[in-house]
């Protein structure tokens, strides 16, 4: 059986080689800008968002200040990583969803079910990342809220790392699914039947993300490594969407 990290390594031998490495250089140019920008941005507030959430704790708790204050941090990282995710994919779905495209062909001899071109891509790829935004958002702003619950905010920051490897595992697959005319609700469901290949794919590409400049040549290789999986673990499986 095909594992996670077994893909991973797969899919990046792949992507670089001489047929695909084409389609690698464009999202990794995208991804650099986003990051150079928002890294700026971020260590130019970060300061500022720490102060502004100490300051909001009540003076009763102010005994587990030394508890607390790692919790924030913890906590605001993976906000912040969590938001930078989402604006990098939303703006490379376009280029990832032409390279999971070219992939497939490349790993199993036959196009994707839709097979598109780039300018339908794009288009295509702006709406189920819409999609994917009113799903994660709601979820997102319920694990922020929970992050200022007494008590309970003890387990946000691993409430974070497990909703993490679920949006990556969602983002990453989804390419090759859509491609495949797999609706999100029947990606989502198939994701959930097989819950273990998933969150584990989904938890080394977390990782993959938290790695300054070098994710932005290994996540492409994430995007291989979904098409494999793809191809292994979901593609079989019939479409269980309800009526």
């Amino acid at each position: 059986m095909l594992d996670a990290l077994t893909a991973l390594t797969r899919g990046t031998r792949l992507v670089y080689s001489r047929g695909l490495r084409r389609y690698v250089f464009a999202p990794i140019l995208v991804n650099l800008l986003v990051y150079a920008a928002m890294l700026y941005y971020v260590l130019a507030h970060f300061g500022g968002w720490l102060d502004a959430w100490m300051a909001l704790v009540p003076g009763w708790l102010a005994w587990l200040e030394w508890l607390i204050w790692p919790l924030f941090v913890v906590s605001l990282v993976l906000i912040v990583f969590f938001t930078f995710t989402l604006v990098t994919h939303l703006i490379a779905a376009p280029f990832y969803g032409l390279l999971a495209a070219r992939v497939e062909i490349e790993a199993t001899g036959r196009p994707p079910l839709d097979d598109r071109g780039l300018a339908r891509t794009a288009v295509d790829a702006l709406g189920r990342e819409l999609v994917k935004l009113a799903y994660i958002l709601p979820r997102a702003l319920l694990l922020f809220a929970i992050g200022w619950i007494p008590v309970l905010n003890l387990a946000a920051p691993l409430l974070w790392a497990l909703f993490s490897a679920w949006v990556m595992a969602i983002t990453y697959l989804d390419y090759p699914m859509d491609n495949n005319q797999v609706s999100f609700a029947d990606m989502r469901r198939r994701l959930a039947a097989r819950w273990w290949p998933t969150l584990s794919y989904g938890g080394w590409v977390t990782l993959i993300t938290w790695l300054p400049l070098a994710n932005l040549f290994l996540l492409p290789g994430a995007v291989a490594a979904g098409v494999l999986l793809w191809e292994r673990h979901y593609r079989g499986q019939c479409d269980i969407a309800t009526p």
